[in-house]
């Protein structure tokens, strides 16, 4: 990497990365999007020059084939994630837009398909690009996208993600008058348990029925569910959409969330994860392999916890590996479903509110989706540009703790003497949010207003 470094630190360097991305990854590695999306990151920032030149490979460079065309796109998703403002309105010219929109014509290589609608979601991060593509969209007789929502349940696992990815973007950058949001019409009547949108990383996509999370970040994004278990024995399960990394398993509300660090489910003692692409098992950041097979699109992964004979057992399609207690070494009740999910990773869970494609035989065993409940207003994902809107509505206090801006911040952390946070937020901290110096202890500091300005002598009179 090192070397890489070096090489793509001068802009030959650099376009001969790209046209070696373009031509050598291969389109069926479940890893290839993945692994251009780190490269390109791990590299310089290019020159507007050699930007330019990788759109114009678009027309000229290279031969027309499913492999070289996504790769292509994923690279133009990068360029739009990594620059902002004038480079990024610069790449998106006429002959780059109407590339991304044609590749959403019927016939096109859906994973092509694929890319092009997510280089379309990161150019619209810009806010001209995205008045840009709007005005484009609009001189379709049919949106395209709301031709490619409808393979939101295909069976065929890459328009899936389509569908999927076209769902986004209708919902949170190009919306249509009239068009229903997707959390207003989405039937979760038969849903208590969902992953839980006010605990997850920042870019992590849930759906608006709150049972399937994909990420499209270069970042290793999080999630846990909204239902904690402390005893008896628990299964859910996890439809596999895409076959890459993802680390899905248990972890307790001491599990931290390091995005943009790379540790996620499993990284840390207060987790367990099963990875199904590299076959491993993760605790505390350690990995052991397992023998179950290789997941791949429509794959089963079980998830069983039995608090009460210490055990973690992992399935895939019906076949169980080995008996895990590795987790309750640090931690003994309190766990949640969760999982992390590298860039283009996408999954959907069932708690319980959909029959088990393979429950286990061996033992009795506990659903969330029987023993939990969620109010109508906490089964409602909305858009996130709803949800933003919404927290600048919410009237925050001046003393509110400036983590969760709900609670009086009351405590001082010792020894940096930092301010600003409530007694639960506190007592969950380990470094300081602020300089990252380690807690050593906290102060609860004297509330002003419940304490008078100035002493008060034996007689009633005020001390002077």
């Amino acid at each position: 990497m090192i070397l890489l470094h070096d090489i793509t630190d001068k802009p030959t360097g650099w376009i001969q990365l790209v046209k070696s991305l373009i031509r050598v990854v291969p389109l069926e590695h479940p890893m290839g999007p993945s692994v251009i999306t780190l490269l390109l990151d791990d590299s310089p920032l290019p020159t507007k020059d050699s930007v330019l030149e990788v759109a114009d490979m678009i027309t000229h460079s290279i031969r027309r084939t499913p492999k070289r065309e996504r790769n292509l796109c994923v690279i133009l998703g990068c360029l739009a994630e990594k620059l902002a403002g004038p480079s990024s309105i610069a790449v998106l010219s006429d002959v780059t837009l109407g590339y991304l929109l044609g590749n959403l014509d019927e016939g096109i290589h859906p994973d092509v398909m694929l890319f092009s609608l997510i280089a379309l979601e990161k150019f619209a991060q810009t806010s001209e690009n995205k008045a840009t593509i709007k005005r484009k969209l609009a001189l379709y007789p049919e949106n395209p996208l709301t031709r490619l929502e409808r393979h939101i349940d295909s069976k065929e696992f890459i328009l899936r993600q389509v569908g999927f990815c076209a769902r986004w973007c209708l919902d949170n950058y190009f919306l249509i008058e009239g068009r229903k949001y997707s959390y207003e019409v989405a039937d979760v009547s038969n849903v208590r348990v969902m992953l839980n949108t006010r605990d997850v990383s920042e870019y992590l996509k849930i759906s608006s029925d709150g049972l399937e999370a994909r990420c499209d970040a270069y970042s290793f994004e999080s999630v846990r569910c909204t239902f904690q278990v402390n005893q008896g024995c628990w299964y859910y399960e996890v439809l596999i959409i895409t076959p890459g990394v993802m680390q899905i398993g248990w972890a307790t509300k001491d599990s931290n969330f390091l995005s943009h660090e790379g540790y996620g489910i499993g990284d840390d003692a207060y987790s367990i994860a099963f990875d199904g692409c590299r076959k491993l098992i993760w605790h505390n950041a350690r990995s052991m392999p397992h023998d179950l097979h290789i997941w791949k699109g429509g794959s089963v992964l079980g998830c069983l916890l039995d608090l009460d004979a210490r055990e973690v057992i992992f399935s895939l399609d019906g076949v169980e590996g080995g008996v895990l207690k590795q987790v309750f070494g640090s931690a003994k009740d309190g766990f949640f479903a969760a999982a992390s999910f590298m860039s283009f990773q996408q999954c959907r869970f069932n708690f319980g509110s959909a029959p088990f494609a393979f429950p286990p035989k061996n033992r009795q065993f506990m659903s969330f989706n029987d023993h939990a409940e969620l109010k109508d207003t906490d089964k409602i994902v909305l858009p996130r540009h709803l949800f933003l809107e919404q927290l600048r509505k919410l009237s925050v206090r001046e003393d509110s703790c400036t983590l969760c801006f709900d609670m009086k911040a009351t405590i001082r952390i010792e020894p940096c003497k930092h301010r600003g946070f409530c007694t639960v937020c506190a007592a969950q901290l380990q470094f300081c949010p602020m300089c990252r110096a380690e807690i050593v202890s906290t102060v609860q500091e004297v509330d002003p207003a419940t304490t008078s300005s100035s002493p008060a002598s034996e007689d009633g009179s005020e001390a002077t």
